[in-house]
């Protein structure tokens, strides 16, 4: 992949480009036809917490109860407000387990008021206010309805694990290349930037009454419990009605249009800063009306709290998007 980078994002500061970010960009018109190629998209990726759509199609296939705002919060990774907690606790609860079955470690709420809140009452940090405690529920009520040990089910030979694997590659269209263990312990089954925009064009062009639309659905009707306040992935499906948004760890990210355009990327520095500003970006060129998401395209950088610069497309993206204007 180092051989294959295009430039997606510079930060410039006063003048000066201060830092460059580098990656493999893919978009897609709605006729699923290669729109804007950069870098090498066909490369192995880890797709983290991007592919937890997938992961929350594969609990509802495998027979998990889980509706509406369930089925967001198994599809995303939630800041850890006491409203997340509440509907995470009532997934244990009716899969007859307590807290001390989730497998993900114990973290701090990514909500700044609910983790100040917590250490000004003397609490610590806790698996269910960890950002993945809304996935790992899901897979413990759907390791429960089937009858399956719910003491394994991060096991990678775990039949939902299994199941989230075939979910995974049916999906993206992308067969699986490299099994590995993603920050929250479940398994992460490799993919490519391809694979993640295929999956989520797949997920808003999916028709209504399948697994795939109520997803989609869901995610796009109940963004707060996909991320939280003021989160990235929330704002973006609030104020462009219809998107579908999900980033993950290490500067990857899916974004797709109601109206089927697609784009996904891997920023290989790790970096997620720039990922929904050039998601939106490009979807924008695209012929999208991204007018409402103004907030989101702004990164300004700041110098003694004044603005003296900003965060934008780097050349090989803007050279991409100007062809398609």
């Amino acid at each position: 992949m180092p051989d294959l980078l295009a430039e997606l994002a510079i930060v410039r500061r006063s003048g000066v480009t201060e830092s460059r970010h580098f990656g493999c960009l893919l978009a897609l018109h709605r006729d699923g036809s290669v729109a804007m190629s950069l870098g090498d998209p066909d490369a192995l990726i880890l797709p983290r917490s991007t592919v937890k759509p997938a992961q929350a199609l594969a609990c509802l296939t495998a027979g998990a109860p889980l509706v509406k705002h369930e089925i967001a919060i198994a599809a995303g990774s939630h800041t850890g407000e006491d409203e997340h907690v509440r509907v995470v606790r009532e997934l244990l609860e009716r899969a007859g387990v307590g807290e001390s079955a989730l497998g993900c470690p114990a973290d701090w709420p990514e909500n700044a008021e609910t983790r100040e809140r917590l250490i000004r009452d003397g609490e610590g940090p806790s698996p269910i206010r960890m950002n993945c405690s809304g996935k790992h529920a899901a897979m413990i009520l759907a390791a429960a309805t089937n009858g399956w040990d719910i003491a394994s089910y991060l096991d990678p030979q775990h039949p939902l694990q299994q199941h989230v694997r075939e979910a995974i590659v049916t999906l993206t269209g992308v067969p699986v290349e490299h099994d590995a263990i993603d920050g929250c312990g479940a398994p992460l089954f490799s993919t490519t930037v391809r694979g993640i925009a295929t999956a989520f064009q797949r997920l808003v062009l999916a028709e209504e009454g399948s697994p795939e639309f109520d997803v989609a659905w869901a995610m796009r009707t109940y963004p707060y419990y996909v991320g939280g306040t003021n989160h990235q992935n929330s704002l973006t499906m609030t104020l462009v009605p219809g998107t579908l948004a999900k980033g993950g760890a290490e500067g990857v990210i899916g974004i797709a249009a109601a109206s089927g355009e697609s784009v996904s990327m891997k920023v290989i520095d790790g970096s997620p800063r720039a990922t929904t500003l050039i998601g939106l970006d490009v979807l924008g060129a695209l012929g999208v009306d991204i007018s409402a998401a103004d907030a989101l395209l702004t990164l300004p950088v700041l110098g003694g709290g004044v603005r003296v610069g900003e965060i934008a497309a780097g050349s090989d993206l803007e050279a991409a998007m100007s062809a398609l204007r």
